[in-house]
């Protein structure tokens, strides 16, 4: 087992020490290796996790509400890398803080944390696209650009009432307009294809001209990219990273879905991508241990707990798979959460995200990573667009996977996807 950082271990013993032995695999009196269930219930755990995201997302949506991202947010990025990722890592933060905090804030209309932080999100919209306003963003600044206008069309998506039906006109049509522009940006032959899928979703759910092939060309080339058990290539070839969850799956599902109102040209695609994605988030559910750690695979490391994006996004969805109960999810992304967020460091003195994967580390940031890049960690916060009496939140913990197979349990057979 990996024990947490210095800081942590002392809890993380006591917790240990206080359980007591399974009957019949361990001998009497023996220490347990997995600590028992959280005693906290679903609502001690939404208030952490509307505390944490609130933590997270405050920084940025305050300070493009202010009108003053550009200035507050530092950039931190890998040596040499400055000039490049400075043009486009505040657009990264606002697309990816927004795609995460989109279903809270078009659920909890009411409560005042979610109110503030929409309020604060549609003003900072206004000033993202007013060519006047200082933290006016470029759209085609670089490459990196279309990725972030997907991720802000897929928050757009996901908060049509607070997000975008309550935008004043004018900047509902300057922020069309800035999403057409990314058309100029051809995307890899790889999950890229999903982006500008994305924001031709986003254009023709708002009522605006879109273009049929970027979809048809990210969807068809997925379908032969599909390797088996849930799992695409990330293009022809397969990558061991989160890349399936990352953007795949999550960008695959949105753009079936919301396609899917406008056009029935690829309402065939849907019950297979939704079959597959149901496989992958078993697996990813299975990948995080007893103490919320995960395999550190892969680039993009930096996106910490937003390596769940789908299975976050399955269970707001409400399509997680048979026999993978809401709570037993609950509490593996609970951990998960904890594990990569509460690490030392992990926040400078401005209440900033830092590099890293559990403090900070920034030896494991990519060329392409920044400040804006890391708050894909929201994704993970996905469940709470969910009412309080949904079962994800109002049932009692359960135990995930890897602290029931770790702590002694009976566990059920697993298989692979048949196709």
């Amino acid at each position: 087992m990996t024990l947490p950082a210095p800081e942590g271990r002392r809890g993380f013993l006591r917790g240990l020490l206080a359980v007591g032995a399974a009957p019949g695999v361990r001998p009497a009196g023996a220490p347990s290796p997995v600590a028992s269930p959280s005693p906290a219930g679903g609502a001690e755990e939404r208030a952490f996790w509307r505390q944490t995201l609130a933590r997270v997302a405050r920084p940025v949506l305050e300070s493009l509400a202010a009108n003053r991202l550009r200035a507050k947010m530092p950039v931190e990025c890998p040596a040499g890398r400055i000039e490049e990722r400075r043009p486009v890592t505040h657009l990264e933060a606002v697309g990816r803080t927004l795609a995460g905090v989109a279903p809270w804030l078009e659920s909890e209309a009411g409560d005042a944390e979610a109110g503030q932080l929409a309020q604060w999100a549609r003003a900072g919209l206004e000033h993202v696209t007013d060519p006047a306003a200082p933290d006016h963003l470029s759209f085609t600044a670089g490459r990196q650009c279309l990725v972030d206008a997907a991720f802000l069309a897929e928050g757009l998506l996901r908060a049509p009432k607070q997000l975008w039906q309550a935008l004043p006109s004018p900047a509902q049509g300057r922020l069309v307009e800035a999403m057409a522009s990314t058309r100029s940006i051809e995307p890899g032959r790889n999950n890229w294809l999903l982006f500008s899928a994305m924001v031709e979703t986003f254009l023709a759910s708002s009522g605006a001209q879109w273009r049929p092939e970027p979809v048809e060309t990210a969807l068809r080339s997925h379908e032969e990219w599909y390797k088996g058990d849930g799992a695409y290539g990330d293009g022809p070839r397969f990558h061991w990273d989160y890349y399936n969850s990352f953007v795949i799956h999550p960008f695959l599902l949105e753009v079936l879905e919301h396609m899917g109102r406008v056009t029935r040209r690829w309402e065939p695609l849907r019950e297979a991508a939704q079959k597959r994605a149901r496989r992958y988030a078993t697996v990813q559910e299975r990948l995080i241990g007893p103490d919320g750690s995960f395999p550190p695979l892969g680039r993009s490391l930096a996106y910490r707990c937003g390596a769940f994006h789908l299975l976050a996004q399955s269970a707001l969805r409400g399509e997680l798979p048979e026999g993978l109960a809401p709570a037993q999810v609950r509490g593996a992304l609970t951990a998960a959460i904890r594990r990569t967020l509460e690490a030392p460091a992990t926040f400078d003195d401005e209440g900033w995200l830092r590099v890293g994967l559990g403090g900070h580390q920034p030896g494991i940031a990519e060329a392409y990573i920044s400040t804006g890049s890391l708050y894909l960690c929201t994704a993970a916060f996905l469940p709470l667009g969910l009412s309080a009496r949904d079962p994800f939140w109002a049932d009692p913990a359960v135990d995930w996977t890897s602290r029931r197979a770790w702590g002694g349990a009976d566990l059920a057979t697993d298989h692979a996807l048949s196709e």
